[in-house]
């Protein structure tokens, strides 16, 4: 992955977390189930969000991550 994938990545997965937040936070409308949990899709953003960062400090830096 080079640097423009990573950081388009990087923002996917922003504006993932930014919606799974959105939908998380509307009012509860009875009789109507939602098709997935949107805390668990938050934090699958969320770990998307911090393995871009990471990936991006090693192409910033370029030694590999946590050595």
């Amino acid at each position: 992955m080079d640097l423009a994938e990573t950081l388009v990545a990087l923002g996917f997965c922003c504006v993932l977390f930014g919606f799974a937040t959105w939908r998380a936070r509307r009012p509860y409308e009875p009789g109507r189930l939602p098709l997935l949990p949107m805390g668990l899709v938050q934090f699958v953003g969320l770990l998307g969000v911090v393995l871009m960062l990471a990936h991006l400090a090693t192409l910033l830096t370029g030694t590999p991550f946590g050595r």
